[in-house]
């Protein structure tokens, strides 16, 4: 759940919950779940152990209002001049995977975003309030500030390099572009650790269970321990949770 920037219109939930209900039927039919996972027995109405289509958009409206009003209270007491005024959206575009990010509108707002299949594949309150506050935690540690910092970095180191070399003008900028996303990558995984610790904290907070929450990762293919890959794997992450949520008891 890397942050990222939004490419069309978003729809905020005071217009979203009277239509979610109607996107969410369409997205538990057409949208399968990430990975193939072994299930408890469903619930009647459900399918795979989720919810309803109705009864997600009302665990969303639910976590939005218990979730928000914290995640605005952290921001504020653990930063200095930062926009803490978070917008939480719906994503409703055609055919986006289960995934929630963090951006920031023009006015510098952050925006907490959740496509619909993300919403439908959550099995419960926590799951979804722990991912809120994942991604509001990447707002409250400025990681988008921090990752364009260290992209702008890696592209200058490269670009001076290649300079250096003698390279050409099309060389340096190749260079470049390879510098940043090397700058971009160095952190991210760390980032999504801090994300993890702030998030648990936020959903405890809220008067959620965040170790239960984080048991979405269990449904996530691991994305293992790769090279400049921009997640931990699952395992790393749940023991960040674990540990965090310990100490908070």
């Amino acid at each position: 759940m890397q942050a990222s920037h939004v490419t069309r219109a978003l729809t905020a939930p005071a217009r979203a919950f009277a239509l979610l209900g109607l996107a969410l039927l369409v997205a538990a039919c057409a949208a399968p779940p990430p990975t193939p996972r072994p299930a408890p027995a469903p619930a009647a109405g459900s399918a795979a152990g989720l919810p309803s289509p109705e009864q997600a958009a009302r665990n969303f409206a639910a976590v939005v209002a218990r979730v928000e009003p914290v995640a605005e209270a952290e921001c504020l007491a653990r930063t200095r001049g930062t926009n803490c005024n978070f917008q939480v959206v719906v994503d409703d575009r055609p055919g986006q995977p289960p995934n929630a990010y963090q951006t920031i509108d023009r006015s510098g707002r952050p925006i907490l975003a959740f496509t619909v299949p993300l919403i439908a594949d959550v099995r419960n309150q926590d799951e979804l309030a722990f991912i809120m506050g994942h991604e509001a935690a990447h707002h409250i540690s400025q990681h988008l500030t921090r990752q364009q910092d260290n992209a702008l970095a890696g592209a200058l180191v490269a670009g001076i390099l290649a300079s250096q070399l003698g390279g050409d003008a099309s060389a340096i900028e190749a260079a470049q572009e390879f510098g940043a996303t090397v700058g971009a990558r160095s952190y991210s995984k760390d980032f999504e650790l801090e994300a993890d610790a702030l998030g648990t904290v936020i959903a405890h907070r809220a008067g959620y269970d965040p170790v239960r929450g984080a048991e979405y990762f269990t449904r996530i293919p691991d994305p293992g321990n790769r090279f400049l890959g921009t997640h931990p794997p699952n395992a790393a992450r749940m023991q960040t949770v674990r540990a965090t949520a310990a100490r908070l008891k």
